[in-house]
Order: C-alpha cells, then sequence, then structure tokens
C-alpha cells in the first residue's frame, strides 16, 4: 500500500506518492494560483492526485490516505483548515472537499507541524522520540513533537515559535507585534541587516559580490562575504547567530528535546552555522553548559519534507 502527501504552498502545490517506509515513489506539482476559490484549488490537488497515481499505475485501492499540509490553523480532529492567511482561506472543509476527488480517509495538519513530522519519520530526527523543527525561510516556522505526537495546542495553533518575543518594543513583525523571533531570525531578516550593513560600509566585499545592487543580496552573501574575512559581514552575521541562539534557548528551556532540526534556506550554511550557534547557546542555556544536551542538526530532507510529512500523517491518527 501507499499513501499521498500534499504540501499546499501559497505558490505551488505539492504532491507525492510514498511507500510505507516514507520514501517518494513519484511526485509532481501545479500552481497554486492562489486568488482562486479553495474549491478550485481543491480540485487541482484531487486531479493531480488522481494523476500521479494513473501515471505510476496504481489505483484508488492501493492509496491507503492522503495527507496534506497547509499554511495555517488547521483542525487535524475534523479536517477543516480553520484559517489561512496567505490562500485567504476560512473554515473550508479540507478533507471533505478533497474526497470528492479521491474517496480515501484524508489528514490534514499545519505545514510546519507537518514537515516537522517528516523529519522525525524519515530525516534528520529519525533516531530521537523528541524534535522541535525550526524552519529559518521567509519567517521562522516551528514544529515540535514530543514522545511521537505532533503538539499542536487545544486549538490546533500551537507552536508558533517564530512569533515568542525576543525585543520588547523591537521590529514589527507582519503578525502586528514587535520583537517577534522571525523579524530578527528569518532569512528575511539576515537580506534586511546585510542590506543595511552594505548601504552603510561601501568598501565591504558584499557590495562586490552583489555587484552594487541591493536586489541580488541573500542569506548566502554574508556568510560568504564573512568567510572570506570581510569584518562588516562578520558581524552581520555574528549578530543573526546571536538573536538566533536567544530564541533556540528559549525551546530548549521549555521543551528540553532530544534534537533541534534546522531547516530552510538559512541552513544550508551548515557547520558555518551550527558550530557558533552552540558556542552561543552554552553561554545561554539554563543551567550552564553541562546542562547543555539537545543536538542541533540541520534537516535532511529539504523540501521534501512536507510532503513526506504530510503522506505519513495517517500514523497519528492509527
Amino acid at each position: 500500500m501507499f499513501t499521498i502527501g500534499v504540501d499546499l504552498g501559497g505558490t505551488n502545490i505539492a504532491v507525492a506518492i510514498v511507500d510505507e517506509k516514507g520514501n517518494i515513489v513519484k511526485k509532481g506539482s501545479v500552481p497554486t494560483l492562489s486568488s482562486r476559490s479553495y474549491d478550485l484549488i481543491i480540485k487541482d490537488m484531487g486531479m493531480l492526485c488522481v494523476s500521479l497515481i494513473e501515471v505510476e499505475g496504481l489505483t484508488s485501492a492501493d492509496i491507503e490516505s492522503v495527507g496534506i499540509g497547509s499554511p495555517g490553523i488547521a483542525d487535524s480532529k475534523n479536517g477543516i483548515l480553520v484559517y489561512n492567511n496567505n490562500l485567504n482561506f476560512k473554515d473550508v472543509p479540507m478533507a471533505a472537499e478533497f474526497q470528492k476527488y479521491l474517496n480515501v480517509p484524508v489528514y490534514i495538519g499545519n505545514d510546519a507541524n507537518v514537515a516537522a513530522y517528516g523529519e522525525y519519520i524519515s530525516g534528520a530526527g529519525a533516531i530521537y522520540s523528541d524534535l522541535v523543527a525550526i524552519t529559518l525561510g521567509t519567517g521562522v516556522g516551528g514544529g515540535v513533537i514530543i514522545g511521537g505526537n505532533v503538539i499542536e495546542g487545544s486549538f490546533f495553533a500551537g507552536a508558533e515559535l517564530g512569533h515568542i518575543v525576543i525585543s520588547v518594543d523591537g521590529e514589527l513583525c507582519t503578525c502586528g507585534r514587535h520583537g517577534c523571533w522571525e523579524t530578527y531570525s528569518s532569512a528575511t531578516a539576515l537580506i534586511r541587516e546585510a542590506k543595511k550593513s552594505a548601504l552603510a560600509n561601501p568598501d565591504s566585499m558584499m557590495n562586490q559580490i552583489i555587484q552594487g545592487d541591493m536586489d541580488n543580496m541573500n542569506a548566502k552573501i554574508p556568510f560568504d562575504a564573512a568567510q572570506a574575512g570581510d569584518a562588516v559581514a562578520g558581524g552581520v552575521v555574528d549578530s543573526y547567530i546571536k538573536y538566533l541562539a536567544i530564541g533556540l534557548v528559549n525551546v530548549v528551556n521549555i521543551f528540553q528535546p532530544e534534537v533541534i532540526v534546522l531547516g530552510g534556506g538559512v541552513s544550508a550554511q551548515k557547520e558555518n552555522l551550527i558550530q557558533p550557534l552552540l558556542v552561543a547557546m552554552e553561554h545561554e542555556i539554563y543551567g550552564g553548559k553541562e546542562a547543555f544536551k539537545t543536538k542541533i542538526k540541520v534537516a535532511e530532507l529539504g523540501n521534501d519534507a512536507g510532503v513526506i510529512g504530510a503522506a505519513m500523517l495517517h500514523k497519528l491518527h492509527e
């Protein structure tokens, strides 16, 4: 038997047929075209699944279940997407609507939680029982798994870790609050600060790399320039790691997970990020360096974490 995972994003819908061990057998994607009504978007999700089943030479009888990961508040108990601001969805009967196209059990979850579950099942967290996944992308996403259970909270909106405040009256966040962790530790925040420093310091190597065009700045450039010895870029990276460490220490102090898995574009720095981050965290952790037992690892599944985690959601309902 196989399962299907659907990763509903604001730009693309990704779908994968997955075997019992979490290996992707077949995958595909279509544009979300997010300005449309939910029924049309779900129809595209369903038809893409049906198409992949046919291409793979399978039938619906070979599909045990479908899992869907979506941004926003996902009522996993009733299969309802309560709220998604990016797609302007509210109280959408996601599972029931999807079953019009493929009549199998359908499970839904928040996309960050689902991606965390993918890493837990067959990625960087596969050997651990407790895991927190942090995605360092446009924002800071979070997923918490304790003893194999995804922590959603009583009302399915828990683990929004990017919106813990680490600087009172700090940077304005898209959520409306000031000083949220994601305003300092997202890739967006790193790019913002790199641009500021490059503009203020014309001799910085960052300006050479971007050829004077701030639109060319990305999260990799300050790390590259810092490793090449540019002091200005080094200051940007050091500041970024300081704020990232503050938030991660909060996570460790609250959950004490066996492992924190870092994903998203910034995590591509791997040891250039992890090693200074560990040093910074050791100075902040409650109980001191000797009490710091949590491992910090880089995510392994990349963009496939969402579809793999979604395909495996049925395990949470067995």
